[in-house]
This record gives structure tokens, C-alpha cells and sequence, in this order.
């Protein structure tokens, strides 16, 4: 009998990584109370039968969401392994339309590591957290082997409150897509450092609570493209929408550095990840309301392409032909969240 083993492939966030979690899922079957189990956070009614009593409120969908990070470098240009953790598991709860409550942290750190590096660390996640008025409530501290791990891992937990659910099958036929600004800058800073190449782009990584929030009554579908990138999250609402993107060369929401470097490395741009900007789509009615609340926050907010009937995620070139967008295959770019 043929053994499997896994690969690099299998956390990059492309194809196999859908695969490999699609077989734990099976697995894991039981989910209880729980709805949204495919999404970037489980949700709870609160209010459903059965459950605590209490004055029942708007706010009533539990959103839980859960991550790991192993990032190589671990600080790098815009920010730090610890500013990307506490960050992208907040924004697994905004895209989801939750107000996170808390946060839980846990470290594993190798032994030898510098504790100036470490305090660097907390230090960037306690700043988020209090910007977003996010606590860090609880957690966990591990201490290995040196060569057991590679410096530091961390794992983080949130909780979150939401009116409404913001699911990722969402989308709707005559919707536009809108990127609430350019993307592929996090990877793009990470690939940076560590080719030391000269560079002003910065990792993107932040909190999009206040974005999202702001515009959350008209986003049918939210998305952060964090590995995989656009060409990950996009093929994904279109399949869980069972509808078809369409995105305008002519708009596409990336800056010339981040083209360079992945024309540079021959990696494909739409798996560059992002870990502070998310993807959505709105109705076509709200679209100029929404755009200009976000460029309120990043004047780079724009419309880059349109739902249609059909399926998969495409591409209107600039001359007018058009090309399949696929979910991404192959290694990627490991250890960048």
C-alpha cells in the first residue's frame, strides 16, 4: 500500500491545501450547533433553542476562528510575526462581520532564542490589540529543544460578536468585486527580505476591523487573501456562490514592485498573499458608496471585476481576450503567515 506523505504543497493555501483539509474535515464530521465550519470562522446562534438563556440582542452570532503562524523572517518590512498573528485572527473575524471580543495566545519558542526578539514580539501584538481594543485573554507558553522548531511558532484563537453573517458563498450574479486596496504586498516584502532585495514595499499586515465594519450592511461576500492569495479566495467564493468573477486587467490591484518581484521569481502574482486588505463583492447599487468609504482608509479601494453567471474566476485582458484564473498549484511561497 502506497504511504503518503506531506509536502510543502499541502499548507501553501493552494489546490493541495484544499485537499488535505478537505479529507481532516471528513474526519472531523461532527460540528454540532455550529454553521459557517468551511468559512474563516465557525458561527453560533446564540438565540437558537437550547441555548443560555439571556435578553436576546442583534449582536447574537458567536464567530470562533482559529490560526497558526510560522513565518520566515520573522520581522520584516511593516511588521513582525507578532503583529501578523494577532492581526490575521482578528481579521478572520471581521471578514466573517464579527467585532472581535478576545483573543488567546500561545507560544512555542525554541530554546536559545533571544528574549529581546521575544518581548519585540509581544510588544507588536499588544499594540494591535489595544488599537483594536482586542484583549489578549488567554493563553499558553512552550518551551523546546533547540532544532526542535525554527525560532518561535504561534498559534492564536478569537471570538467575536456579529449581527450578521458574512458567508463566503455569498456572492450574487451582477455584483462587482471590490479590493479595498492593492494586493500582494505582504509576500512581496517577505520575498524582499529574504533575497535582500532593495525595495519600498512593505507587508500590508493590519487590523481591518474599522474598514470592514464601516461598509459591512452591503458586503455580500468578504475574503483577506492571505496564502494563495486573490486567485485562492476568489475561485473560492465563486464556487461556493456557484457563480462566475470576471476581473479588468485594466484594474487589476497591484503596484509595479510587487509585479516586478514576482515576474523577477517567476511566481504568479495572484497567489501573492495580502494579511491587511480584504476582497469582496457588493451590489452594483452600492458599489460607489462603498468605494468611497474605503479609500477614506486606503485611497487604492476600487471595482476590479464583476460577478456573472457561469463558474471559476477570470480574466479580461487588456486586449480584450479572456484567461482562466486557477486556484493555485505547487509550492507557493512557504512560511509567510
Amino acid at each position: 500500500m502506497k504511504n503518503n506523505f506531506i509536502e510543502l504543497e499541502h499548507g501553501a493555501g493552494g489546490k493541495k491545501s484544499e485537499e488535505l483539509i478537505g479529507k481532516i474535515r471528513r474526519i472531523l464530521s461532527y460540528k454540532g450547533a455550529w454553521k459557517n465550519t468551511g468559512d474563516d470562522g465557525a458561527v453560533l446562534d446564540l438565540n437558537r433553542r437550547g441555548s443560555i438563556n439571556r435578553t436576546p440582542t442583534k449582536y447574537d452570532r458567536l464567530v470562533f476562528t482559529t490560526d497558526a503562524f510560522i513565518i520566515d523572517p520573522l520581522f520584516f518590512p511593516g511588521g513582525d510575526i507578532g503583529k501578523i498573528a494577532i492581526s490575521g485572527t482578528i481579521n478572520d473575524l471581521a471578514v466573517m462581520g464579527a467585532k472581535p471580543l478576545g483573543v488567546s495566545l500561545s507560544l512555542v519558542i525554541e530554546e536559545g532564542f533571544p528574549e529581546d526578539d521575544l518581548m519585540k514580539i509581544v510588544a507588536s501584538i499588544n499594540k494591535v490589540s489595544r488599537e483594536t481594543g482586542t484583549p489578549v485573554v488567554t493563553g499558553d507558553t512552550k518551551v523546546t529543544e533547540k532544532g526542535k522548531i525554527d525560532k518561535i511558532e504561534i498559534a492564536t484563537s478569537g471570538v467575536g460578536l456579529a449581527e450578521n453573517i458574512i458567508p463566503n458563498g455569498g456572492a450574487k450574479v451582477g455584483d462587482v468585486v471590490i479590493s479595498s486596496g492593492d494586493l500582494g504586498e505582504h509576500t512581496a516584502a517577505i520575498l524582499a527580505s529574504r533575497f535582500n532585495y532593495k525595495t519600498h514595499i512593505k507587508s500590508d499586515s493590519k487590523p481591518l476591523v474599522k474598514e470592514i465594519q464601516s461598509v459591512v450592511k452591503y458586503l455580500h461576500s468578504c475574503k483577506d487573501p492571505t496564502r494563495g492569495g486573490m486567485a485562492a479566495v476568489l475561485n473560492e467564493i465563486a464556487e461556493k456562490s456557484r457563480v462566475k468573477i470576471v476581473l479588468d486587467e485594466k484594474t487589476l490591484p497591484f503596484k509595479k514592485e510587487v509585479v516586478a518581484i514576482s515576474e523577477l521569481l517567476g511566481i504568479d502574482k495572484f497567489s501573492f498573499a495580502s494579511e491587511g486588505r480584504f476582497v469582496a463583492t457588493v451590489a452594483a447599487k452600492d458599489a460607489d458608496k462603498t468605494i468611497k468609504i474605503l479609500q477614506k482608509y486606503n485611497r487604492e479601494a476600487k471595482i476590479i471585476g464583476a460577478v456573472e453567471r457561469g463558474h471559476g474566476v477570470w480574466l479580461k485582458t487588456s486586449i480584450g481576450s479572456i484567461k482562466r484564473i486557477e486556484t493555485p498549484r505547487g509550492k507557493l511561497v512557504p512560511r509567510i503567515c
